[in-house]
Order: structure tokens, then C-alpha cells, then sequence
């Protein structure tokens, strides 16, 4: 289910990308450098309008996605990602009891010199 989301944040977020780069940001841009073609082919006159709207819902989904996604990540997903130490692999997932760590020897006096 999160692949789902993921993939669905990322095709929304290069929607928003693409809505924001053709808006005509008040003397320019990628759609005022065609000189109104657009308008003629597609059929919609005003043009910014339509930007303006698809940019805010876009920006809305994306923000939906994002809050609604942790909400499904179960505990078995969770569980799922975390991979077995070696020593509960050799241990076939038995607990292994805890050892206390090996003491090391004392260090020899230095001898006396005087």
C-alpha cells in the first residue's frame, strides 16, 4: 500500500512541477513565450485560471497523501524490516542468553628501580 502512495506523491509532485513551470508569473514564462498557441489549440481562454486551480488541488493531494500514508504502516511492515543478528540466525530464534564480557588480565607491576 505504500508503494501505492509513494508512487502516487511522486506522479502529483511532477504535476505540480510542470503546472508551476508553464504559469505566467506576470510579464513571462513558458506559457506567455508561445504567444497565446496554447490558447488557440486547447480551447480554454483563460489559461492561468485553470494553472491557478490544478496548481492549489495538486498541492492539496500532495498534502492529503502525505498526512494519510503513516496511517498505514501496519506493525507487521514494522516487523518486516528488520532484519535477524547473526547470532539469532545461528540460534535458529531462540534468545540467546546474555554473557557478561571476558575479563582481561591485570596488567604485570612495573618492576622497582632504584
Amino acid at each position: 500500500m505504500l508503494i501505492i502512495f509513494g508512487i502516487l506523491i511522486i506522479l502529483a509532485c511532477v504535476l505540480l512541477g510542470f503546472f508551476v513551470l508553464i504559469q505566467n508569473p506576470k510579464g513571462g514564462g513558458l506559457s506567455g513565450s508561445f504567444g497565446g498557441i496554447g490558447n488557440q489549440v486547447i480551447g480554454v481562454r483563460q489559461t492561468t485560471d485553470v494553472l491557478e486551480k490544478g496548481t492549489w488541488i495538486l498541492a492539496a493531494v500532495i498534502a492529503v497523501l502525505c498526512l494519510t500514508a503513516p496511517f498505514f504502516i501496519g506493525k507487521t511492515s514494522r516487523a518486516a524490516n528488520t532484519a535477524p543478528t547473526a547470532v539469532e540466525r545461528a540460534s535458529g530464534g531462540q534468545p540467546v542468553p546474555q554473557q557478561a564480557p571476558a575479563q582481561l588480565p591485570a596488567p604485570a607491576p612495573a618492576p622497582n628501580k632504584k
